[in-house]
């Protein structure tokens, strides 16, 4: 095949993906006006064969520390197990709207945990970090009743959810040492450096914190945190994609391991819709991620190194 011809296909697959885009989200803005989220029709598409589902175990004694776990519904031996952490820029968010995370992971194998936590107005800084680590310690704990193994419990999370896993995995005083025990940590579109603080209400999130320097995750970047792999689209105008780019960076200043994956003309939100089946099609997310959570057990052994 000529470059000719192949360009002009890869161009007409750019075009073509450039509508569904389009028609995705004038779809989205439809059932907006109609008080229906999208997540609830990317989870109309999503089978129940693939898992088994724990609902509404409760990880604390707030009405928001509550997880969902989702069992794959394969047979094998001991699971690796991925504690998901949604975003809403610490203010919202529902476990059950990401039924379509858990379903590709679970399709793939893994035990998927996703809990609620509590957002503002509720708390504030630090609290959906004390939630995101309590409900690590419930994984851990009830390891057994999931099929889960205990040497591959992976991290990740959208956003703000992002930020809470990159903190529970780079910052010590959470996990404590459990902190070891992670296998690895996927970010996606993870605020990770985002001082100064600009927008009103994320000023009130944190300004509690006497140090704003103690709530970013670069901070505590020092080489010793478990292996990292963070997605981020150019096109995201909500999260910087320099936020990945630096905590990169500085990850590998200090000598750990990191991995990076940047998606073309992938906005904020289309980057976390992509891990649904119907949508694969916006960035390989699911595809990078499996990869890359896969390769557990040697990211472990170099870590343990």
């Amino acid at each position: 095949m000529s470059k000719g011809v192949l360009y002009q296909r890869l161009d007409g697959w750019h075009d073509m993906k450039r509508v569904y885009k389009l028609a995705l989200w004038a779809l989205a803005a439809l059932l907006s006006l109609a008080g229906c989220s999208p997540q609830t029709l990317i989870n109309g598409f999503v089978s129940h064969s693939d898992f088994r589902l724990l609902a509404d175990r409760p990880y604390g004694t707030a009405p928001r520390q509550k997880l969902d776990a989702y069992l794959p519904s394969s047979a094998g031996g001991a699971r690796p197990v991925v504690v998901f952490f949604y975003g809403g820029a610490w203010q919202s968010g529902d476990k059950g709207d990401y039924l379509f995370v858990a379903e590709a992971l679970a399709s793939q194998g893994f035990v998927v945990v996703i809990p609620d936590y509590r957002v503002y107005p509720e708390v504030r800084w630090p609290g959906f970090l004390d939630d995101g680590a309590a409900a690590v310690a419930w994984t851990f704990d009830h390891i057994v009743e999931l099929g889960g193994d205990p040497a591959q419990v992976h991290l990740a999370g959208h956003s703000a959810g992002a930020y809470i896993a990159a903190m529970l995995a780079l910052d010590g005083r959470w996990l404590g040492k459990r902190r070891a025990m992670i296998a690895s940590t996927v970010g996606l579109a993870g605020p990770y450096d985002f001082l100064p603080i600009t927008e009103p209400d994320i000023k009130l999130i944190f300004g509690a914190a006497g140090d704003l320097a103690e709530t970013q995750p670069i901070t505590f970047a020092d080489g010793s945190a478990t292996p990292m792999l963070l997605i981020a689209g150019t096109a995201d105008r909500r999260v910087n994609p320099g936020n990945s780019r630096r905590l990169a960076a500085r990850i590998r200043q200090h000598g750990g391991m990191v991995e990076e994956r940047y998606y073309d003309d992938v906005g904020h939100a289309e980057i976390i819709v992509a891990m649904a089946a119907p949508l694969h099609f916006l960035a390989p997310v699911r595809d990078d991620m499996v990869s890359f959570l896969r390769g557990g057990d040697k990211h472990a052994g170099d870590a343990a190194r």
